[in-house]
């Protein structure tokens, strides 16, 4: 009887088995990003309801909105940047 010869293992392609890191840790990058978000939902929310009951004016929500909303993107952009340029995971 011939002797077995096991299948070759292939190894496997580094940039597809590793995900890509930023320069700093994304999982971080993440959790702050989720925490400011939730905060500039939940301060836009209060806004909103005492513009409704007439405790501000409404140029206070539009300026408390609208900087709720450059915050928000500027943390959703650096989560895209911190990924896009990182290095690669070893």
């Amino acid at each position: 009887m011939p002797p077995t010869i096991p299948p070759p293992i292939l190894p496997s392609h580094p940039t597809l088995t590793s995900p890509k890191r930023g320069f700093i840790n994304p999982h971080l990058v993440r959790l702050a990003s989720f925490t400011v978000l939730t905060i500039c939902i939940i301060i836009c929310a209060v806004a909103c309801i005492l513009a409704i009951w007439d405790f501000t004016k409404t140029d206070a929500l539009a300026r408390t909105v609208a900087t709720c909303v450059v915050i928000s993107g500027g943390m959703m952009g650096f989560g895209v940047i911190n990924a896009l340029y990182g290095p690669k995971e070893p």
